[in-house]
């Protein structure tokens, strides 16, 4: 071959060379799968403790129905049944002893968050019933007239 090609070869040789030697030094050798195999993907196995430490934030509907099961029940049987509780009510790191009463966010955003007609073809968003916030009732929370608890037309002024 001439040297036009082995030279070019050399360099891409080196450059992948000079990345492993790099690599080498700034990954930690506690960097890698372990022995859960995939599960986990890659992390830092020296990091396990102060992942321990952390404290989790979101806790999911399964938290809240020992208490508000009246709630759940109720939005199990609507389309929002696939939403968490804290999307919308926010997270529920000590609740019930810190704040007592989670604080809910009754804004028109909230709604308009999910509820903004946004045409995506290619995703489940497309498929959820959107409004025109400039139209439908601008300047009045949803909650109004809407409860997000039993979100179908039925459900208008049956707020609890």
């Amino acid at each position: 071959m001439r040297s036009h090609i082995w030279r070019p070869l050399y360099v891409v040789i080196g450059i992948i060379f000079l990345a492993l030697v790099i690599r080498g030094f700034v990954v930690p050798k506690s960097f890698g799968i372990h022995e859960k195999g995939y599960i986990y993907g890659w992390y830092n196995k020296a990091d396990e403790n102060f992942w321990k430490e952390v404290k989790v934030k979101y806790r999911s509907s399964e938290y809240c129905k020992d208490c508000h099961g009246n709630n759940l029940s109720l939005i199990k049987q609507t389309p929002h049944a696939v939403i968490q509780c804290e999307n919308c009510h926010g997270p529920a790191i000590d609740h019930p002893e810190n704040p007592a009463k989670l604080a809910i966010d009754k804004s028109r955003e909230q709604c308009l968050r999910c509820h903004s007609y946004l045409p995506y073809p290619t995703s489940n968003r497309s498929k959820i019933k959107g409004i025109d916030p400039e139209r439908h009732n601008s300047g009045v929370e949803c909650i109004m007239c809407h409860n997000p608890h039993k979100p179908s037309l039925n459900s208008l002024r049956g707020l609890k």
